[in-house]
């Protein structure tokens, strides 16, 4: 995920250790694994998802394969992992955040079936719970995922309120009953998806800041906004605010609910969505509900200020700039059912690999009423020219500002180059940020989706004049 300001912020504070509780007490884990020995361990937790993992102590393995994690630093529960030296292997553990004295045996050959654990309730269920998996899954048979299915179901009853079977309850999927039929005899699909969407996150519990610390809640949280919700401001605004309302008691579990949504859509990856970022921004960080620093949140207002006027449906603000004779060129001024702004720097490298692509673009279709300017923030007007003529742009229409006035950064939120904006023909945005290599697939589906319905024919003559009416 590229990570603009909202991302770089929470991971600084992260990492500084600022957002999470722990328990007040240290911690001691004594381990033995067979077949290490004279190396060391790393102990450390899983962080959001799989991709992320954060160390938290290191031990020396002597010749019996003998180690001590401990420390008076208190560790927050989670999912932690014990990695083993010079190996793509790992040792996995719950960690409550009340057990913090206990220690466990194992074979590093057959670390699941050899695992002996003392003094830790959690990680004892937690290895037996995987031993009964491993034995029906090797036993086979036809009904082996029914009998995975029933153990599940009975190790949850009775292990109701353990972090091991809460954390288990956060990794399921919603049980789906029988649908209802259609008049064709089908199954209903819509309201299959309609329930699975409502009982997505029944099993997760937003209230313990623990589940931070897992694989689980971030590839969760991707599936959700990627696959379930509605990519339109108010269907994931609306979805948004409801999922941060389950998480309203645990201060740590709501900012990181934040944080993600935040900086998911302060870089959109779907075309029109930006407007997420500006209410997550106004709601959230403006108000002081998520906390951060004055200056974070100055930067944040300027970037909401900077955005907002330039969001899909909004009339884009007018620039008059200088063609290469030197006459005035302005965005309003163009006469085109649509117009694409090519925001570019003449020396971008990226900028010069997407010139054939526009070029291109606009051979394919300015015979369907579309215009683009190409409009250069920076460098001397001598580049800016040779731009033009090294890629053959002369077709395009072209501006340029002598007078070194505009901020484009803040004015039209050209943050990196080249930057892309699609306008109707009233210079209203249709698409903001458009990737170079997408602009022909969404212009022509755009516009044959928006093309006017045939004018009505007129009524056959009947003789009879308005005036004789």
């Amino acid at each position: 995920m590229k990570k603009g300001f909202i991302g770089r912020w929470f991971m600084t504070a992260l990492l500084l250790g600022v957002c999470w509780s722990a328990s007040a007490q240290g911690y001691r884990i004594e381990a033995t694994l067979k077949g290490l020995k004279d190396a060391s361990c790393i102990l450390g937790h899983y962080s959001y998802s799989n991709k992320q993992f954060f160390s938290k102590d290191t031990a020396q393995v002597d010749a019996n394969g003998h180690m001590v994690f401990e420390g008076n630093t208190p560790l927050p529960g989670g999912l932690y992992l014990v990695l083993l030296p010079g190996q793509r292997r790992w040792v996995e553990l719950i960690y409550s955040g009340k057990e913090t004295n206990f220690s466990f045996v194992a074979d590093t050959a057959e670390i699941v079936k050899s695992m002996v654990v003392k003094g830790s309730k959690e990680n004892e269920i937690f290895y037996a719970y995987q031993n009964e998996l491993r034995r029906i899954m090797e036993g086979g048979g036809a009904d082996a995922q029914k009998q995975f299915t029933d153990y599940q179901k009975q190790f949850l009853k009775e292990q109701a309120g353990t972090f091991t079977a809460k954390l288990l309850k956060a990794s399921m999927e919603p049980e789906i009953p029988a649908a209802p039929k259609l008049p064709n005899g089908k199954s209903d699909s819509t309201w299959v998806f309609n329930y699975y969407k409502a009982h997505y996150w029944d099993q997760f519990d937003f209230t313990d800041d623990r589940l931070l610390r897992t694989p689980f809640i971030q590839p969760r949280l991707e599936r959700y906004f990627k696959e379930l919700v509605v990519q339109v401001p108010d269907s994931i605004i609306k979805d948004v605010d409801a999922l941060i309302k389950k998480a309203a008691s645990n201060k740590d579990v709501k900012s990181y609910l934040i944080y993600y949504i935040t900086s998911e859509y302060e870089n959109a990856k779907v075309v029109g969505t930006e407007g997420v970022f500006v209410h997550m921004a106004e709601k959230y960080y403006l108000t002081g509900e998520m906390e951060v620093s004055a200056d974070a949140r100055r930067r944040i207002g300027e970037r909401v200020a900077s955005m907002k006027p330039l969001l899909v449906d909004k009339i884009i603000p007018n620039l008059t700039l200088s063609n290469p004779e030197k006459k005035p060129v302005s965005i309003h001024g163009i006469k085109a059912d649509y117009t694409v702004l090519f925001f570019y720097s003449p020396t971008c490298g990226h900028c010069k690999e997407a010139a054939p692509k526009l070029k291109e673009f606009y051979e394919k279709n300015k015979a369907t009423g579309v215009k683009v300017l190409a409009i250069a923030t920076d460098q001397s007007p001598e580049e800016w020219k040779q731009y033009i003529s090294t890629y053959k742009l002369g077709d395009l229409l072209h501006g340029y500002d002598y007078t070194f006035r505009t901020d484009y950064r803040t004015q039209y939120d050209v943050f990196s180059t080249p930057t892309i904006y699609v306008l109707d023909k009233n210079k209203k945005i249709i698409a903001r940020r458009m990737p170079v290599e997408q602009l022909e697939d969404f212009y022509n589906f755009y516009r044959k989706s928006h093309e006017a319905s045939p004018a009505p024919k007129k009524p056959a003559a009947t003789g009879v004049s308005k005036s004789s009416k």
